[in-house]
């Protein structure tokens, strides 16, 4: 049985069931006929008018994947899972640094939403993701959620997952992506409480800009405000969400408190003197979903007269242009997407090759080559070569899902990739640990040693608990950036030099000895389905690997400033942080080498609203095919006010055999140059020289060109 609206198997009764009709007069029209009970119910996540055969549609989560399972029981704790396909944790998907690639996974996740609602009556259309926070601190406790530390480079992947969420249909949405947390929200302890203070330069040159860019260009229409304050204001009640938001950016959609947040205006910030208050001023600020139990505020709020009918009027269009753009008020003959999962014959997508495939392959383009040392190039691995391997490590046969996973259909660890690799030709020992000496004999015996470390995303611990200083989650920021872990890598190395650190985790870690005494390090995240056979696939050489960072990877937890020091010009991310690093934003090494030929640009001057193309030369200079990140930033020379170090303003993951010679076309647009002039409240262009830097890190910088800014 599908889920088919009730109206769509009636006779048109009111003109909101007009689907040819202009999608404001439906609203004014399904309003008109709505009771003051109805619409102040529709201010929950399920926007549906019983009376009136209107059925509407909740949220999901889905970061990496649909969840509608996993750790967090997301599918319901009284029902048993339904199974979709998990990709790699956003912070994994970021290392890919492959826009079409974002898209498609995102595509594929609101397929299965659709599916998974249409089919299986389970779930909803609106799915919270991405997140658009930015990662601007290595120690918040939910860095695994989101793409990395750039404004630009977390912008432009939001809007490859939303456009791959909602489909490219010129009336309607496949899934609606609801982005999180707006705004400034990547701190954990205190969360509730605490306050994110910033100017307003850094507002809307960095902050926001992932949002701005998810809502103008990505065609995201529902976002999530955050728990914390935006310098002394709470988000949910900020004037933002309404003066920006909404009039700046035309976010005219869903604005949704986060779970629990509306309490938390009284108990933890502590904000207004009781709920009626609260509520009115939630409502005022463009709020028109609460994740938490709002009614008596509300009904409170409206009997006392801080709110009146007009003013839930007025808020609840958006949850209706919402369900509008996805259907829901429509019968299923104009929606294409209202046909998917209809079929009897139908086989479940995740069980599909295609699905799998596809989490392969993002997998595998998620992996970061850390290092291979080039006197002893251990990595790739010959399997011909070896009889003997050691893989070690306390999760090496595991794959762990974090709080907002899903549950995959299966998962390959990284010790079943290797088994599956390697068949019955190779001996494979195993230890979890050291105990009785175990690690440090398999390693004696074996060719080469496989030591697998990393976090575990949810702690292995109740909600507010990680006993492991370096680990966090959400609720949770780390304490340390030191591997606890690399005592076993130390005790593997001593027994046998010929050793492969994979680190498999959330966030960085400082692996100072790791890097100067191990050979080859990888790194990628958690969660994948096909976590094993990626990993595996990349030790022995049958992928060569292209993954970048996309955080500054500092060597020590003093390298950083205070945890809640939200102005980043004080040393933070690659943009003004001034020290070494142990890995740069944008590092990662490759199989084969590449070499940068030539730069040159179409015309000499960037003008306001104009964009440049840059074209840059590369060679694939080694044996093997292999994938490039070439990567463009602008270092402002003349500027009058404080500009970055340099900042990312393009790049692109291209392919090239061993010997080819490709010509790379980057796109640098002057408004992506713009500043935020405070006294005339506008972005404005600065005039005068900058350069252009290309390379594959923010560290290797190898072509120049001087322009000139009109």
């Amino acid at each position: 049985m599908s889920i088919v609206p009730v109206l769509a198997q009636k006779k048109q009764q009111y003109p909101f069931q007009n689907s040819n009709l202009d999608s404001e007069k439906r609203i004014e029209n399904l309003l008109s006929l709505m009771t003051l009970e109805e619409k102040v119910a529709v201010l929950s996540t399920n926007p549906s008018v019983p009376r009136l055969g209107v059925v509407g549609t909740g949220h999901v989560e889905g970061l990496h994947g649909l969840a509608l399972g996993g750790p967090g029981e997301w599918g319901g704790k009284d029902k048993k899972p339904v199974t979709t396909t998990t990709f790699p944790q956003a912070y994994g998907l970021g290392e890919t640094w492959d826009v079409d690639l974002i898209q498609k996974v995102a595509q594929v996740e609101g397929y299965e939403a659709r599916y998974a609602f249409q089919k299986y009556q389970r779930g909803g259309l609106v799915v919270r993701a991405p997140n658009a926070d930015i990662a601007r601190d290595p120690r918040w406790g939910r860095t695994e959620e989101s793409y990395g530390e750039d404004a630009f480079f977390n912008g432009t992947m939001t809007v490859a997952f939303v456009k791959g969420l909602q489909g490219n249909h010129s009336k309607y949405w496949q899934s609606a992506s609801l982005m999180k947390h707006f705004l400034a929200n990547s701190n954990e302890d205190g969360r509730t409480y605490t306050s994110s203070d910033f100017d307003e330069r850094l507002w809307r040159e960095y902050y926001s800009v992932p949002f701005r860019m998810g809502i103008v260009e990505g065609g995201s229409r529902a976002y999530m405000a955050s728990y914390n304050k935006v310098n002394g204001i709470p988000a949910m009640v900020h004037p933002m969400l309404k003066d920006i938001t909404q009039k700046e950016w035309g976010q005219n959609g869903i604005i949704c408190t986060d779970g629990g947040a509306f309490k938390l205006l009284l108990s933890d910030h502590k904000y207004y003197a009781d709920s009626y208050l609260g509520a009115a001023a939630a409502v005022k600020a463009g709020i028109n979903q609460f994740l938490d139990d709002y009614k008596e505020g509300v009904d409170g709020a409206i009997a006392k007269g801080y709110l009146n009918e007009k003013d839930i009027d007025e808020v609840i269009r958006g949850d209706f242009r919402v369900m509008i753009k996805l259907g829901m008020l429509d019968g299923a003959d104009a929606n294409p997407y209202a046909k998917i999962g209809t079929d009897k014959d139908t086989i479940d997508p995740w069980k599909s090759e295609a699905h799998k495939k596809l989490a392969l392959e993002a997998t595998l383009k998620s992996i970061v080559l850390l290092k291979n040392d080039p006197a002893k190039q251990l990595l790739p691995l010959q399997k011909e070569k070896l009889n003997t391997i050691a893989v070690i490590g306390l999760r090496a046969d595991e794959v762990l899902l974090d709080w907002y996973s899903g549950t995959p259909p299966y998962v390959v660890t990284p010790l079943q990739g290797i088994k599956n690799k390697l068949g019955d030709k190779v001996e494979i020992l195993y230890a979890k640990n050291n105990a009785d000496g175990k690690a440090a004999t398999i390693a004696k015996k074996a060719d080469v040693v496989i030591v697998i470390v990393g976090n575990h995303p949810v702690c292995n611990a109740g909600w507010a608990d990680c006993p492991v200083p370096s680990e966090g989650k959400e609720s949770v920021d780390r304490q340390s950036l030191t591997l606890e872990q690399e005592d076993l890598v130390k005790i593997a190395y001593q027994a046998n030099p010929n050793i492969v650190v994979a680190l498999i985790s959330s966030f960085p870690y400082a692996i100072n000895w790791t890097q100067e005494h191990i050979p080859a390090i990888v790194h990628m995240t958690q969660n994948s389905q096909e976590l094993g056979t990626a990993l595996a696939d990349v030790l022995f050489g049958d992928y060569n690997p292209a993954g970048r960072l996309t955080q500054t990877w500092v060597k020590d937890i003093t390298d950083l400033p205070d945890l809640l020091d939200y102005n980043i010009r004080n040393g933070r991310t690659y943009m003004y942080f001034q020290g070494k690093p142990l890995y740069a934003f944008g590092h990662g090494l490759s199989y084969t080498s590449f070499a940068y030929n030539s730069i040159a640009t179409n015309k000499e001057t960037l003008e306001k609203n104009k964009e440049i193309t840059v074209s840059v030369s590369v060679t694939n200079s080694g044996k093997r095919d292999g994938e490039e990140v070439v990567q463009l930033y602008v270092k402002s020379i003349e500027s009058a006010i404080q500009q970055p170090i340099k900042a990312l303003k393009s790049f692109q993951r291209i392919l090239l055999k061993a010997g080819e010679t490709k010509t790379v076309a980057l796109t640098l647009k002057a408004k992506n140059l713009e500043y935020w002039n405070t006294t005339k409240q506008q972005f404005e262009l600065e005039k005068g020289q900058i350069e252009i830097q290309v390379g594959n890190a923010s560290d290797k910088i190898l072509l120049t060109k001087k322009i000139i800014v009109k």
